[in-house]
């Protein structure tokens, strides 16, 4: 028979033991238990506490409330059901050898940045490269390397003679034409058109705004020439005859063709039969450069004040033939 402060100690005993196991249930654990699902909110406050900013060796930020925390993808969101444009995708690995679906990092839309020390790039081979600008998009320069291999095997012959350039290469080559140092159609643009707008039209029939080029993508190639009078050569027309026929197997399409209700474009740079945009990147790009891009940052270079009286990048940027648009 137990005794009276056997009792009493039984007694407690059953009382203690629910609270115990109460407070186990209760208490915050270090971190989430393996397998646990997160709650949304849990989700949220973990992936602002896990993104850092990038190491953006121009100094670039991005806008407020826009992530520029990722890298270049290596192939295009259209292609490959990525999220819409503007959607960061930064936390998902895609599986080895998928493209990837990472939001674009703002250096890349505009060129602010150094193609020889960024593996997004990749140099053109030698037997390629007719001028000196000699890194793409790695991606690109592998189907532009595709492509070169099918069409000699039919007798014609592919050089890039323009691939990738930064923003401050295109600025050289604005501001030359905006300043007279390079004429334009025999004209100096800074004495026979004071006008800023009058003048930036006229450069923009054949040169982008700094900023504004998709040969900051390192997507798009100048083939064979800078000049639409290669292409009526005999040479120049077989070749050209060729791309139209076989570019699109590669990825390839013409972005800059006559304009008018033929092709559908009527607005943007004049006719260019030698620049070709391996779309399966650049889809992408041209995607997310309305939404990451304002016109506050088209800025630094002579002129950039006209861009949002021209609307240079509804008019420009966007501006290409509709076979190049998804």
């Amino acid at each position: 028979m137990k005794t009276g402060a056997s009792l009493i100690l039984s007694a407690l005993a059953l009382m203690v033991a629910p609270l115990a196991l109460l407070a186990v249930g209760c208490s915050p654990a270090p971190g989430l238990q393996a397998g646990a699902p997160m709650t949304e909110a849990a989700a949220s406050a973990s992936d602002a506490g896990s993104q850092t900013a990038s190491d953006d060796r121009s100094g670039n930020t991005a806008a407020p409330g826009k992530s520029d925390t990722a890298a270049a993808p290596s192939s295009a969101a259209a292609f490959n059901g990525a999220p819409e444009a503007g959607q960061s995708d930064l936390n998902t690995e895609a599986p080895p050898g998928a493209p990837s679906t990472s939001h674009i990092a703002l250096r890349y839309l505009i060129g602010d940045v150094d193609p020889a020390a960024d593996d997004t790039f990749a140099r053109i081979p030698d037997k390629y490269i007719a001028g000196n600008r000699v890194w793409g998009h790695k991606d690109a320069v592998a189907a532009f390397v595709r492509m070169a291999e099918e069409a000699a095997a039919n007798g014609y012959r592919l050089r890039i003679v323009s691939a990738f350039r930064s923003f401050s290469d295109q600025k050289t080559i604005w501001e030359n034409k905006w300043n007279g140092k390079t004429p334009v159609g025999g004209r100096k643009l800074n004495v026979d058109l004071p006008d800023p707008k009058a003048r930036a039209l006229k450069i923009l029939e054949f040169s982008s705004m700094p900023g504004t080029s998709r040969h900051h993508w390192g997507t798009d190639f100048d083939i064979n020439a800078l000049d639409n009078a290669y292409f009526s050569t005999r040479e120049g027309r077989h070749v050209y005859d060729w791309l139209v026929a076989h570019a699109s197997n590669f990825g390839f399409c013409q972005v800059y063709t006559r304009k008018g209700p033929e092709s559908g474009r009527e607005t943007g740079y004049e006719e260019e039969k030698w620049h070709w945009s391996y779309r399966p990147v650049a889809d992408g790009y041209l995607r997310q450069y309305p939404i990451d891009v304002g016109y506050e940052r088209i800025t630094g270079f002579a002129g950039a004040e006209t861009a949002r009286e021209i609307d240079v990048i509804d008019q420009y940027v966007r501006g290409i033939d509709p076979q190049c648009v998804q």
